[in-house]
């Protein structure tokens, strides 16, 4: 069986300043990647009672497993929490992943699209990103970027497109929990 690898997800604001840090998270290898998800280059992460220190340096643990998805070149990066009443998904419009060595980063950009397992959709933090594109000075590019990622998402969303497929989510976490328990 492949190896999961280890890495931290760190998100930052425009500024450069530190919003918050998933200490571990695993990387699903590419060979159980799913076709359409290998195709696309997405990169998949699971955690699990995971520790999450916040910019103040407070520190707090996941309280359920999340499944990642980045997709190469997109402006937003999409977080499948397994929760009891099934799958939400945390959707954060943010920068295309930059990854060195074990370290994954990307700027938040504040605006968030939430699917609950009813399929309902949610746009959230709208005055935040407001507050935030005049603080710290957003170009037009990057406001032209941040409503295109938002576009997209929407779209993968509304469609069900991947990574929007509970049974993948789910199918990867399960992967993840044979790999940790020692079984093939």
């Amino acid at each position: 069986m492949d190896n999961f690898t280890p890495y931290v997800i760190k998100s930052f604001k425009h500024d450069g300043h530190l919003h918050r840090m998933w200490l571990t998270n695993w990387q699903v290898p590419a060979s159980m990647l799913h076709e359409e998800h290998q195709k696309q280059g997405m990169l998949v992460f699971i955690n699990s009672q995971t520790k999450i220190q916040e910019a103040d340096g407070k520190e707090w643990v996941s309280r359920v497993p999340g499944v990642s998805f980045f997709i190469p070149r997109m402006w937003f990066n999409i977080v499948a929490l397994m929760e009891e009443t099934g799958v939400r998904y945390y959707c954060n419009v943010a920068s295309p992943l930059y990854v060195n060595g074990n370290i994954l980063t990307y700027i938040d950009y504040d605006l968030d699209v939430i699917r609950l397992p009813d399929r309902t959709v949610h746009i959230v933090d709208q005055d935040e990103y407001e507050r935030h594109k005049l603080a710290y000075h957003y170009s037009a590019l990057v406001e032209t970027k941040v409503k295109e990622g938002l576009a997209t998402l929407l779209t993968l969303v509304n469609e069900d497109k991947p990574p929007f497929q509970d049974d993948m989510v789910i199918y990867y976490y399960e992967q993840w929990e044979k790999y940790k328990s020692g079984g093939s």
